[in-house]
């Protein structure tokens, strides 16, 4: 069932899915490696240019059917977030470039999208967070610290709407609407 801000009720499907998936990610309170990747301008971005600002990570890949189908979860969090104070920056596993940026102009993907050419298996970047699955999606504080590591995409949207979600929470300003007063 979704109800505002790509908010809907966990199944314990999810739950067993993040307990097995997320147990390699970084935990709460880990300081969120830098990195740099390019941007679909070409341009280099590093994580660290948000700081300041709270950042929804994902890594996914175009290929993966589990990454395709929480696309409107995300698309819903983007669109309920206050821009000003979130900052959503997704890094792609796919091999191909081409494949990468097609499926980010077909799908209308928002926030920043940046290639890892290296594939989820070889990915420094995807190893220095502990991503084993896709998608793995963080929640980063202004500070530059993990706040949630997660398979799920619900999860994210909850924190956002300031509800906790195993220990993470974060103010309830994150929105530019009356969605995160759930």
């Amino acid at each position: 069932m979704a109800f505002g801000f790509g908010l809907r009720a966990q199944t314990p499907d999810e739950e067993e899915l993040d307990a097995k998936y997320a147990v390699t990610l970084l935990k709460p309170g880990t300081a969120a490696p830098d990195f740099t990747l390019n941007d679909l301008s070409d341009k280099s971005v590093k994580l660290s240019d948000f700081r300041g600002k709270t950042v929804v990570l994902v890594f996914w890949a175009s290929w993966c059917p589990d990454c395709r189908a929480e696309i409107p979860q995300l698309k819903s969090m983007w669109a309920s977030s206050d821009p000003a104070k979130v900052k959503f920056v997704s890094v792609s596993f796919d091999r191909e470039y081409e494949t990468f940026r097609n499926f980010v102009s077909d799908q209308e993907l928002p926030g920043v999208q940046l290639f890892d050419p290296a594939g989820k298996k070889d990915s420094a970047i995807g190893a220095a967070y502990g991503v084993q699955w896709i998608p793995s999606l963080y929640v980063i504080d202004p500070e530059g610290k993990v706040v949630l590591s997660t398979v799920i995409a619900g999860k994210v949207a909850s924190v956002l709407a300031g509800k906790t979600v195993s220990g993470a929470v974060l103010p309830r300003n994150l929105c530019t609407d009356e969605s995160c007063a759930l």
